[in-house]
């Protein structure tokens, strides 16, 4: 255990369009040599080094962070999101989707009994997300015109630190570098595809917008951040609490999701492995999210996310 607890941000100079690396010890960043997935990479060399700078870091040392722009801390190759892997979430999606007649109590223990099957017997469902979506946890959230049914998920995500492939549980989270939280945005419309039922989820359409993937503002080192199933995730909206579970509620822990997404391909360092978002989304609540909302996102040891929503300006063909 080093001897002065840091986490890794990206950020930027004023003035400045390169992003760096940087050692966040308590309001100071401190600049870093290399990009951020190398430093995770040879993170068996680099650990010691940044051990002992944080350690032998002063008050005076690098920039204030308040002086400097806080990035995304990540800068992933592959994203792969978890569907459905919160009990109680799946729980309340399949009470308000009941068929007419059907007893919403009798509803509630069925699917209960089915996750708990699923958790021992079943495999956790992934799809793919695009890095062009990662956004930082403070940049204004631009709310597509062709829709008003975007939506907030708040996960916790595991950034991966050595090649995964084919790793059992037991070995997984010696592959996982750190954590990093992201708000995984959805336009609920655009998951079926009406035209095409057959084919299921569309989540190209839904989830893959710019800056759908607020990200950070930290990436903290898992020998720093403590058990991944006993942190609380809270997202706030214009300050009311609507998300607020702990990740004790997964299905699959973290260890089996990086378990399970390495069988098919291999996982990289800087890769993010989303672990799914708890109960409390706005389609659950009926309020989607609206020109000039704010989310505030928080995890436990993760920092803040503070995201204002803006409509998109509209142009002279969303006008005609």
């Amino acid at each position: 255990m080093a001897d002065a607890q840091y986490t890794l941000v990206r950020f930027q100079e004023a003035g400045d369009s390169k992003a760096r690396a940087g050692l966040l010890v308590a309001d100071r960043v401190l600049p870093l040599d290399g990009d951020i997935n190398s430093l995770i990479e040879h993170w068996d060399t680099t650990e010691a080094q940044l051990d002992a700078l944080a350690a032998s870091a002063g008050g005076g040392t690098g920039f204030a962070a308040a002086d400097v722009e806080i990035l995304a801390p990540v800068e992933p190759a592959q994203i792969l999101q978890t569907g459905a892997n919160y009990r109680k979430h799946v729980v309340d999606l399949a009470v308000a989707h009941r068929e007419p007649g059907e007893d919403a109590e009798e509803v509630r223990a069925a699917t209960a009994a089915m996750m708990d099957k699923r958790a021992g017997q079943g495999t956790p469902y992934f799809f793919i997300g695009l890095p062009t979506a990662v956004a930082s946890a403070t940049d204004d959230l631009t709310l597509p015109s062709y829709s008003k049914s975007h939506d907030w998920e708040l996960e916790l995500a595991a950034v991966i630190g050595k090649t995964a492939f084919r790793v059992t549980p037991e070995e997984a989270l010696d592959h996982v570098f750190g954590y990093t939280m992201v708000n995984d945005i959805t336009t609920r419309e655009y998951v079926f595809r009406k035209d095409m039922p057959a084919i299921g989820s569309d989540w190209y359409r839904a989830k893959n917008a710019p800056g759908f993937l607020p990200t950070g503002p930290l990436l903290v080192p898992a020998k720093f951040f403590g058990d991944p199933q006993d942190v609380q995730v809270t997202l706030k909206l214009n300050g009311k609490a609507m998300q607020d579970e702990s990740t004790s509620d997964m299905i699959f822990g973290v260890a089996k999701l990086v378990s399970e997404a390495s069988q098919i391909m291999p996982l990289r360092p800087g890769d993010l492995v989303l672990t799914g978002s708890p109960a409390g989304n706005g389609q659950h609540w009926g309020r989607l999210l609206q020109d000039g909302d704010v989310m505030e996102g928080t995890i436990t040891g993760l920092g803040t996310q503070r995201i204002l929503c803006k409509d998109e300006p509209a142009t002279e063909s969303s006008k005609q």
